[in-house]
């Protein structure tokens, strides 16, 4: 890929990188760094880069190994020393109608923080499988190349974080049953 069609790519799913690192990381500060380290990166391994085989894909995989690294990087140090960190809370976003009255914007609110909430709470392992899987629109196909594993071990994350969350949001799925 040329540095041309990289600038193109980047125009073309840069949004779609920066929320996914923002859901990955739960902190825009740490997705900013996160987001800047996967263009640099994929700046740095231009040439490897296939514009035909689905470059958004590609780079989601370099986000996601850069991110494990930072964490198991951070891991190791806190072994070490004892580091605190700060995290700023994500800005809960409600997509509510113009038409909606205060109280059903409120609650769609909330359920979309409880949803919100319990992807957060799933280990990185399904949580990474349910992003990917839902707000990227990736195939298991292709989780599997991001990820490196199998198909039916996505599948079968897929699976198990579907029941954890179905077990998480049961109150509010209950809810809105007639």
């Amino acid at each position: 890929m040329t540095k041309a069609e990289l600038v193109e790519c980047i125009d073309a799913y840069g949004t779609d990188i920066y929320s996914f690192c923002v859901y990955l990381t739960g902190s825009r500060q740490e997705a900013e760094d996160l987001y800047q380290d996967t263009f640099l990166k994929a700046v740095e391994l231009h040439e490897t880069i296939r514009a035909g085989q689905n470059p958004k894909s590609y780079l989601l995989a370099v986000a996601v190994r850069i991110w494990k690294n930072k964490r198991r990087k951070f891991a190791w140090r806190k072994r070490i020393a004892q580091v605190q960190t700060w995290t700023e809370q994500q800005d809960a976003q409600s997509c509510g109608a113009v038409e909606q009255s205060a109280e059903e914007q409120y609650l769609h609110g909330a359920d979309v923080q409880a949803v919100r909430d319990a992807v957060e709470a799933l280990p990185d392992r399904y949580r990474i499988a349910v992003l990917l899987f839902y707000m990227e629109g990736l195939t298991v196909a292709q989780i599997a190349a991001v990820m490196q594993i199998p198909e039916g071990t996505v599948k079968s994350r897929l699976y198990h974080a579907r029941r954890i969350l179905e077990k998480e949001l049961e109150v509010v799925l209950n809810e809105k049953r007639p």
